[in-house]
Parts: structure tokens; sequence; C-alpha cells
């Protein structure tokens, strides 16, 4: 690190914790380091999408919900999503999607994630990042102008000065490896890598111009070991891992979080007062696809709501078929991995957040609570 770099980091730890105590130096008085984030910001797909898919496009359907909520809760789970985990860990209420009109409370944040999205436009979704970064900038340019003017408004949107204070969260990339993967040959999903993350850099970016500080970034999971790819794409001969995963897929993920990992360290440098956390999801998954028996789950390749097998039936759907009826839920999600084939069940969430919310699969080697301190080596 360059002596000017060094000495814009200091510079920006001594701003820091001139600036009313900033969080930073705030962070859990009384000797703790604890940072007491007074709010959370989600961006990404359907992995972290707490509603917004099904309060613009499509409802989402029983059973989802099952587990937790008791009801559809706009996740594509039968229950709790690792933002969900995220959120508890640091003591904030669930994410209101910023999608949803009703009964939504946006004082300790926002929820821009919305299922089938990705970095780059034309994926499978209309809300790409780009859109989720425009809707944060008009979300929290009106929040400014009106908790200014209103006192009815202020309970249920975040000061102006949480913003600055707040974490800022990504887990999205995934689908735009997949739509490669669907249309294009894995050779080509790689070369695309680097436009990809250099859009992912840009959003966050602009989020530092706006007064973020603090960023936790997953990188991609396994994404040969979601069971409707095994399905769909496993044809060649040698194809699958030794856990039933589709090797070339896995080794393009790996690869996206290699290059993932890089950005991250070059806006440590580009961005002197922010302070990121680099998540290693892929090996959560991992671990728990490669020890599905001895962690209490069936195959890793079962799911329990819908059918990909000969039938494609939506989970929450179901159709008669010579005489068969597709799509019952299984009896027990609690013992599979993924939920309906795409997405991870609740049970799935919570050993992946008891995995990475303690810093153990982190860089650096932080927990979640932690994640506003400047590693020092970075100092």
């Amino acid at each position: 690190m360059s002596p000017s770099v060094k000495l814009l980091r200091l510079i920006g730890l001594l701003v820091l914790g001139l600036l009313g105590q900033s969080v930073a130096v705030k962070c859990g008085g009384g000797g703790s380091r604890s940072c007491k984030f007074p709010a959370l910001y989600n961006f990404g797909d359907s992995n972290s999408d707490t509603g917004a898919i099904s309060a613009t496009l499509s409802e989402v359907l029983p059973p989802n919900g099952e587990s937790f909520f008791g009801k559809p809760a706009g996740r594509a789970c039968d229950g709790r999503l690792v933002i969900d985990f995220i959120a508890e860990e640091l003591r904030l209420p669930y994410l209101s999607p910023y999608m949803d009109s009703l009964g939504t409370n946006f004082r300790h944040g926002a929820n821009f994630a919305t299922g089938g999205s990705s970095i780059r436009k034309g994926g499978y979704s209309p809300f790409h990042l780009g859109v989720q970064i425009a809707q944060f900038m008009r979300f929290k340019s009106l929040s400014d102008r009106l908790t200014s003017n209103s006192s009815v408004s202020k309970g249920r949107l975040p000061r102006a000065e949480d913003f600055s204070k707040a974490l800022y969260t990504f887990d999205i990339g995934q689908n735009d490896l997949a739509i490669g993967f669907q249309y294009s040959s894995e050779k080509q999903v790689q070369a695309s890598i680097p436009d990809i993350l250099g859009q992912l850099s840009q959003a966050i970016q602009q989020l530092y111009e706006e007064g973020a500080r603090f960023f936790w970034v997953h990188n991609t999971g396994p994404i040969g070991c979601i069971p409707y790819n095994v399905i769909y794409y496993k044809s060649k001969a040698g194809n699958l891992d030794k856990n039933g995963c589709v090797k070339p897929q896995n080794a393009v993920a790996q690869e996206f979080n290699r290059q993932l990992k890089n950005m991250v360290l070059k806006l440590r440098t580009q961005l002197p007062l922010a302070v990121f956390t680099y998540v290693d999801v892929y090996s959560a998954k991992y671990v728990i696809v490669s020890r599905a028996k001895g962690l209490g789950f069936v195959g890793p390749m079962e799911f329990c709501c819908g059918s990909y097998y000969g039938y494609h039936i939506d989970c929450g759907k179901k159709a008669m078929v010579n005489g068969t009826l597709y799509g019952n839920p299984c009896k027990n999600p609690s013992k599979h991995i993924s939920w309906d084939g795409i997405h991870y069940s609740q049970a799935a969430n919570i050993q992946i957040a008891n995995q990475i919310l303690k810093g153990k699969l982190s860089d650096p080697l932080v927990p979640i609570g932690e994640a506003c301190h400047y590693p020092k080596n970075n100092v």
C-alpha cells in the first residue's frame, strides 16, 4: 500500500472519530467492539428477496413460509433467509422490501433485493443491480426530505445520519452466471466475469459517494450444486463431482469468487474511508452439501417443494399428469438442503448463517457485528 493511501486511511479514521463519535469509534461502548449498526441496506436476488417479487410481479404462494411465518412471507423459502438471520444477529427488524407499499417500515433499513435479479441488465428480472442502486438513491433523497418536513414519517423512515453508519450487504451475481450457462458456453460465461464485476464495483462506488461506508459482500454459492442445475446440465459424462454437483459450473463460480475478492481488495485502496468484509458463502454452502447426511439432511439433490423431474411444476402449484399428482410438498422441510430445487431451505440457511456471521469465513476474520472496524493491516 502506498504512503499516500496509508495517509488517507489515517486521516479517514481521524475524521470518522471526530464526527459525533462515529460508528467506528462508537462501536460498542464499554469495551465492546460491537458496531451497533442502526440500519441495514441489502442488494441482491431471490437468495435475499424478502417480498419484492411477491409485491410486484408474481405473488409467492403457500407452502412458502410454512416453517416460520406460518404463511407466505414474500420469500422463496419455507422460512427465513440468510438476510433474516443477519438482521437477527444485528438486533434489527426483518427488512421490508422497498417495492412493497403496504405495511412497510424503513426506520432500520430497506431491502432492494428482487428475485431473479442480476448485476448486469438482461437477466431474469428487470430489477438489475443498477435499478436497485437507483432505487436506493431515490429512497435516501426522499427520506431526507420527508423526515425534515413531516413528523408523521419520522418513525417509519431512517434518520439522515444513519445512512453513513448503516451496513450495506450484497448477495448478487449468481443469476449472471446462471443466464450465461443457459444461453452460452462455460468459456463465454467465464470471459464475462470482468464486465460483471466491473458493474458491481461501479455500484458500490456510487453508494460510497452517497455516504455508505460499511460493506458486507457475499461471494456466489456453488451454483453447480443446485438440484435444478444438476437435472438440466449434468448431461456430459464426468460432469458431476463426488457430491453430485456440476463441476464445470462450480469451477466458473470459483473463478468469479476469485476475481470478486480481488475487486474487494482493490476497492479497499480506492475508497479509503470504506470498510469491506468479503464473505465466503461458497464454502459455507458447499460444506452443507458435502456433509448433508452427517448434518441430518437427506441427499443434497433432493428437494421439498415443486417438481422438475420430467414435469416442471413450480413450488406452490400442483398438476395431474397421467394420473399422478405432482407438486405436493414434503412433510419435513427441515430435512432438506434445497427447498424448491433452486433455493435453500430455512434449515440450510440456519447452517449457512451459523458459519458466516461469526467471521470464520470472512476476510478480514470479523463477525458481522464488528464489520465497522478497519482491519489493522489496512491502516
